[in-house]
């Protein structure tokens, strides 16, 4: 049985230093106690931890009992007696040693998994943090853009309040220059009417005259 025990505690002792360090064989350590502690696993080492208490508290009862009942006259054990206290004395320590390692590897197992929880809460706040700040920044850049926006219109708009109000300077001086070109062509009208009538009163006295002009001449002959 000692030996057997001394062949699990360094089983235990080697698991323990493979979960210690970040190695390969960790991932691999850690998925099998994973699985050691679903299903009826943990019944199971409940069942050879007890076990090992109830043989552990025999080994020490013997040693007590060995210690009382064979003490000689002088008060020494015998040989055989002092053998066999020594065996029971190692196989009680190797069966504590047996079970603190346990424990030990049940809370290294349990310190691991909440590690790896706490990094992947961490790693998802700081993705969150990120996506937060990357929106925050896109939000400020969109802004600054609809700012620019903003300006860029407000002088189109002046640009073209500027433009339009020019060309109604534009349009109001030439509906004055048509007024203008259109009085004068009134003007140049009624000065044609008049030309035209002082000509046909021209025209109209000279051939009155020459009608006069040509009685006379026949009287004359």
């Amino acid at each position: 049985m000692i030996q057997l025990l001394f062949i699990v505690i360094i089983s235990e002792m080697a698991l323990i230093l493979a979960c210690l360090f970040k190695t390969p064989s960790r991932k691999l350590v850690i998925m099998g106690l994973d699985q050691i502690k679903r299903g009826r696993g943990p019944v199971v080492v409940k069942t050879v931890a007890g076990t090992v208490c109830m043989v552990l508290m025999t080994s020490l009862y013997g040693v007590v009992k060995i210690k009382k009942s064979g003490i000689d006259a002088v008060g020494i054990l015998s040989p055989t007696d002092q053998i066999l206290m020594f065996k029971h004395l190692l196989e009680a320590t190797l069966m504590g040693f047996f079970l603190f390692l346990v424990l030990m590897m049940d809370r290294i197992h349990h310190y691991i998994r909440e590690l790896r929880v706490r990094r992947k809460t961490m790693e998802a706040i700081k993705k969150q943090t990120r996506i937060s700040e990357d929106g925050k920044a896109g939000g400020l850049d969109e802004i600054k853009a609809l700012e620019n926006e903003m300006s860029a219109s407000r002088l189109r708009l002046k640009q073209l309040e500027s433009d339009i109000e020019t060309k109604t300077k534009e349009a109001h001086a030439a509906e004055a220059n048509v007024d203008a070109l259109r009085k004068q062509s009134e003007g140049f009208l009624l000065e044609y009417d008049r030309l035209l009538e002082e000509n046909q009163n021209l025209k109209n006295q000279f051939q009155s005259d020459r009608r006069v002009s040509h009685s006379g001449s026949k009287k004359d002959s």
